[in-house]
């Protein structure tokens, strides 16, 4: 029997792993000894103090310098939650929410379009007949069309696309709805479509032998089977979507982001911080809703 050392001298080597990781290395190592990085002004008196009046501002105004109180910050927090801010946390949801309904109901339609083993000459069938050139270069098409639309779609960050829907359809919330449902449907469309191929093909077959359609198989056999990972990549980009809605609120539409932008250019870091913490809590409680929802499905 050999020893663990003849076993690791025997084992294959993978030139192209050992030179890449070298590289990356290499590279690392040249990005933090080029100079730019200058670690001294991480510690300087000056960085030091800017630290301690940051954290100070963080506390309510009313108890900056001051022993803290639950009345006098339950108080603040009242107020601060009241009127316009409070329709804005909601508008932040709902926007979020629109969004991704739109991103994963664009992302499964193209998902159909999108996976090899739905759009083929003759999917599933154990002993397809064989087509002709023609055919089989025109369901390539579809498949290389809906997956180049599906990266054309993500690679637009979600701000260029909000930008160029703010110039279409004037200011209102639905340029920033539309802008993240088109990035996170080119997303979700390649991530569905990954599922879908690999998905157990052992039923899709049977119902494929019995004369099944396309659609019909996807939507009695793949989707049932793949619920749990679809729930799982829905709830993770519509995390994505709370964060996202808040900073295209930046640009002005309703929401979190429009008066984090305010409280930033009065430097009310109290106000700054519980927005943030806000859209935090929304994203907590999505993803105890997506664990939720991913049991129940199981």
């Amino acid at each position: 029997m050999k020893s663990v050392e003849q076993l690791y001298r025997e084992r294959p080597v993978n030139r192209f792993g050992r030179v890449s990781t070298l590289l990356m290395l290499g590279l690392v190592a040249f990005a933090w000894t080029s100079g730019v990085f200058d670690f001294g002004a991480l510690f300087t008196e000056r960085a030091q103090g800017n630290f301690t009046r940051f954290l100070t501002e963080l506390r309510p105004y009313p108890l900056q310098g001051n022993a803290w109180d639950w009345g006098v910050a339950g108080e603040w927090l009242d107020e601060q939650l009241s009127g316009k801010v409070g329709a804005a946390i909601l508008a932040t949801l709902a926007f979020s929410i629109a969004a991704i309904v739109l991103a994963a109901l664009m992302g499964l339609a193209i998902s159909l379009f999108a996976s090899r083993n739905l759009s083929s000459p003759e999917p599933f069938l154990p002993r397809p007949r064989a087509p002709t050139p023609t055919l089989r270069r025109c369901w390539d098409a579809v498949v290389w069309l809906s997956r180049g639309w599906l990266i054309f779609a993500r690679a637009i960050p979600e701000y260029v696309w909000a930008f160029v829907l703010l110039i279409v359809l004037g200011p209102s919330a639905w340029p920033g709805v539309l802008a993240l449902a088109l990035h996170n449907a080119g997303i979700l469309g390649r991530l569905f479509a990954e599922v879908t191929e690999n998905s157990d093909p052992r039923t899709s077959r049977a119902l494929r032998a019995l004369g099944a359609s396309r659609f019909q198989i996807a939507t009695t056999a793949i989707w049932p089977q793949s619920m749990n990972r679809f729930l799982l990549f829905f709830f993770y980009r519509w995390e994505t979507c709370v964060r996202e809605a808040t900073v295209l609120g930046l640009l002005g539409f309703a929401g979190l982001g429009y008066y984090i932008l305010e409280a930033k250019a009065a430097l009310y870091w109290d106000r700054i911080a519980l927005w943030t913490l806000i859209g935090s809590l929304l994203i907590v409680a999505g993803d105890l809703l997506s664990a939720w929802a991913r049991r129940l499905v199981r």
